[in-house]
């Protein structure tokens, strides 16, 4: 009975069509017997290098160049490349078994590294990307996309220019559109603000937004335990003071918690991990689990917050400079976004000299300016004495992959800190701020009500 590999083989030399789709996904370790693999390298090249199959008679002569076959080895090798033969098969099922296979092997090889990895046997890697090789492993898959032709795929192309996309509204005004109706998929989010400005605030409100809308929100804390994240946005949905807690009755907790999940059908899942103990293998990991045991899968994830995260790729020695690492854990978090077709809003720090500052640009983003490069939408979050004594906090768009920063630059949104909570604020004060955002470049005898800002 023909092996899976003798199958995979012998087509790889006949079956054009076969090759093409197949051949990105093989990996010579997939093969049991090494002999195999040494003539799937001959088959492989020779595609790469010559862009067509190879016949038996130029692999032969390939095989012969070789230094690591002996006399006991060559003659096995030939004599299994000389047993190949074309039978036809149906590719379809060719495809599908073939990348099972892959599947199988995959995992195999990485539950192998993984354990020499756990008894100390491997000394290039650590124990912390044991879920990261994993989670690779179980990802395998043949993707039959190959890319869009400008020319032949112009009517889908023209669809989606058509399709309205699917997006998550905000409940805040001028957050909806800059955004054009809320967050899309696949997208990275950060907050920039200074310490106590209300980044982690924000990021409960929307938690608890989109929970009121019956979305499914995974919430990472890298800084709080999971208990005071849920406090906060207890605060926010149950409308109850911070300070309040100990002396609300445990039955009239129970009854607001039930009237809560009465009105909605979404989730809220909040894990914590130790700061800068976990990384995007973590998270995805994770994430596979839940789906697993729960059967909960996210609309959005929130990771608070970027800075505190561990990176996969680089190993956590202290051989990496901040910009290095910082921008490989975006990228990182950001590939989550894509690969599970959600939103992420996380945050970042602003550098010290920021702290008191009116105004915010990237270049006061704290440790890597890398950020901003992988980041589609970039917020500050400014709160000064002024916009604190009247309950509000200024928002500055930074950065907009998807839409255009002005008109709406700055705006300003009402802020509850006692309940955890952000608010639209009067059109009046709006109008203002963006009047002071046009003038900037004007003559400065020319005055606005927010004439106490500085935003230069």
């Amino acid at each position: 009975m023909e092996t899976t590999e003798a199958l995979i083989l012998r087509n790889l030399i006949y079956n054009e069509d076969f090759a093409r789709k197949s051949l990105p996904f093989i990996r010579t370790e997939y093969f049991i017997d090494s002999l195999q693999g040494i003539l799937y390298d001959e088959i492989s090249s020779f595609i790469t290098e010559y862009n067509s199959l190879p016949t038996k008679e130029a692999l032969h002569i390939e095989l012969e160049k070789r230094t690591d076959l002996n006399e006991q080895s060559f003659p096995k090798v030939m004599s299994f490349l000389s047993d190949l033969s074309e039978e036809p098969a149906d590719n379809e099922w060719l495809l599908n078994t073939t990348e099972q296979w892959c599947k199988d092997r995959a995992v195999y090889l990485a539950i192998r590294q993984c354990i020499l990895i756990a008894d100390g046997n491997d000394t290039k890697l650590s124990k912390e990307s044991i879920p990261s090789i994993l989670s690779d492993a179980l990802a395998v898959s043949f993707d039959s996309h190959v890319g869009h032709d400008y020319i032949e795929d112009a009517e889908s192309r023209y669809e989606s220019y058509t399709l309205k996309e699917e997006k998550l509204p905000f409940d805040l005004n001028y957050f909806n559109k800059i955004t054009d109706g809320g967050l899309s998929p696949k997208t990275l989010t950060v907050l920039l603000a200074s310490t106590g400005a209300g980044k982690s605030l924000a990021m409960c409100h929307f938690a608890s937004s989109y929970l009121s809308q019956g979305k499914n929100v995974l919430y990472i804390t890298l800084e709080m335990s999971e208990e005071k994240i849920a406090q906060r946005i207890d605060a926010n949905l149950l409308d109850i003071k911070i300070q309040d807690f100990s002396k609300i009755s445990k039955s009239d907790f129970e009854t607001k918690i039930k009237r809560l999940s009465s009105k909605t059908h979404g989730k809220l899942i909040i894990k914590e991990y130790p700061p800068v103990s976990a990384h995007s293998g973590h998270f995805k990991a994770f994430i596979n689990e839940l789906k697993l045991k729960k059967s909960f899968t996210p609309d959005l994830i929130f990771v608070d917050y970027l800075n505190i995260c561990a990176s996969s790729r680089l190993k956590n020695n202290g051989q990496h400079n901040s910009y290095t690492t910082v921008k490989s854990i975006a990228e990182e978090i950001r590939s989550i976004a894509v690969e599970y077709n959600v939103p992420i809003i996380s945050a970042t720090q602003t550098v010290r000299s920021s702290i008191s500052s009116s105004d915010l640009n990237l270049a006061d983003t704290s440790e890597s300016i890398g950020i901003t490069h992988t980041v589609d939408y970039m917020f500050g979050l400014i709160s000064t004495e002024e916009l604190e004594s009247i309950n509000q906090i200024m928002v500055k768009q930074l950065k907009n992959r998807y839409g255009a920063l002005d008109p709406y630059r700055r705006f300003t949104v009402g802020i509850d800190r006692a309940k955890m909570r952000l608010y639209d604020v009067e059109q009046e004060a709006q109008e203002s701020i963006i009047q002071e955002s046009d003038l900037q470049q004007k003559p400065k005898d020319l005055k606005s009500k927010f004439q106490t800002f500085n935003f230069e």
